[in-house]
């Protein structure tokens, strides 16, 4: 996988989206995430254009904690390493498509595009402190029972 697939701590500022988060599922990924303390899987980046291609949600729940970096899988999103599909039915959606939404904005609904690996990359384990996560971005004000952020 040299070459084709590279670790990277990339600039959460960086990242963007094709596809919506399901805001309930963003909270509960955020309050998992503060509870143990670690990021476990990297999410999957297109190399030049840092489109998001598996993880929307879990850097939703970065951004909603304050990250700074998000840990990535940073791949040539036009070779054969990346294929695409769709989770429900519908037409083809190519990996121009992809790009082009995350570019304009349009973006499609939660859990469109299926992006799958020939070779899966391995878990990363990284500390939320490594991410620019501190006690001090956590959410704010919360006691027992309040709404984890959107």
């Amino acid at each position: 996988m040299s070459g084709e697939l590279e670790f990277e701590l990339v600039p959460i500022a960086r990242l963007r989206s094709h596809e919506e988060v399901d805001p309930a599922k963003v909270r509960k990924l955020a309050a998992e995430l503060l509870a143990s303390g670690v990021f476990d899987e990297p999410i999957w980046v297109a190399r030049g254009s840092y489109v998001i291609l598996n993880g929307h949600h879990r850097v939703a729940a970065l951004r909603a904690l304050g990250a700074e970096r998000v840990p990535a899988w940073v791949v040539d999103y036009d070779g054969p390493t990346v294929g695409l599909d769709r989770w429900t039915p519908g037409p083809p959606i190519t990996k121009a498509e992809v790009v082009r939404r995350a570019g304009t904005g349009d973006l499609f609904p939660p859990r469109t595009t299926r992006h799958t690996w020939k070779v899966a990359p391995e878990r990363r384990p990284t500390p939320l402190a490594e991410l620019g996560v501190r006690p001090a971005n956590a959410p704010q004000g919360r006691r027992s029972g309040a709404r984890a952020p959107e």
